[in-house]
């Protein structure tokens, strides 16, 4: 149909071919569920727009060819933003800054390294006195749901491997390399024996403390007088 309007309609075939490629933008955008508010050209996203994951993550900034392209800045749900210059789709340059302000630098980095395990809240406030530290930068820390990990940006369920945002919305499904980082560094929503030696300290009245692990699944081991 196209190739006969062409012959005799060029104007009426150019009109025609982008009425099409705009409709099949629109189902591609409500197959992912992402949606997109902005300039078009030739029924590409084109110039200065607003496009939206299905995770609530956007992008807001310049299109070319329905790519990012130019100068944008993207959001996160959890309040962190990047804001970069992207080429085709990827970003060449930029700079994240984490919800509470803290900008990310690749040099001189001493957040929450090996030598500073303070959080970014408590360089800017101070420590908080001794048997009240705290968890997480947030204070108080959020309650984990049972079975699950909170990984930074949301929750991990580890039967279905799914990640939901702090409101549980879905946000991705974690790979093998994920899953394993998670298990072994984030916080969990269960106490976990992890095991303490048994040794006995004298006492100055001459009696000894066996220090050995309770029977039960908790972190604390106990301690008992007995005799020597």
């Amino acid at each position: 149909m196209i190739v006969i309007l062409f012959k005799y309609n060029k104007h009426l075939c150019a009109v025609l071919v982008a009425m099409v490629t705009q409709c099949c933008a629109v189902a591609v955008m409500e197959l992912t569920g992402s949606s997109y508010s902005g300039s078009y050209r030739e029924g590409r996203m084109e110039g200065d727009g607003v496009y939206t994951f299905p995770t609530q993550s956007r992008y807001e900034g310049e299109m070319k060819d329905g790519m990012f392209h130019g100068k944008g800045v993207m959001y996160f749900p959890n309040g962190a933003k990047y804001e970069g210059t992207w080429e085709k789709g990827i970003c060449k340059q930029g700079q994240y800054t984490f919800s509470d302000g803290l900008q990310y630098q690749e040099k001189d980095w001493n957040y929450c390294d090996g030598y500073d395990r303070r959080f970014y809240n408590e360089r800017c406030h101070g420590l908080k006195p001794a048997g009240e530290s705290q968890l997480t930068n947030d204070d108080p820390p959020l309650i984990i749901p049972d079975g699950c990990y909170d990984c930074g940006d949301g929750f991990y369920n580890p039967d279905s491997r799914v990640v939901t945002d702090y409101e549980g919305n879905f946000l991705r499904n974690a790979d093998d390399e994920e899953r394993e980082w998670i298990v072994q560094t984030c916080r969990k929503s269960w106490d976990e024996f992890v095991g303490c030696s048994l040794k006995k300290i004298s006492s100055e009245d001459g009696g000894t403390f066996t220090h050995r692990p309770d029977q039960s699944h908790s972190t604390d081991c106990t301690y008992r007088l007995s005799s020597m």
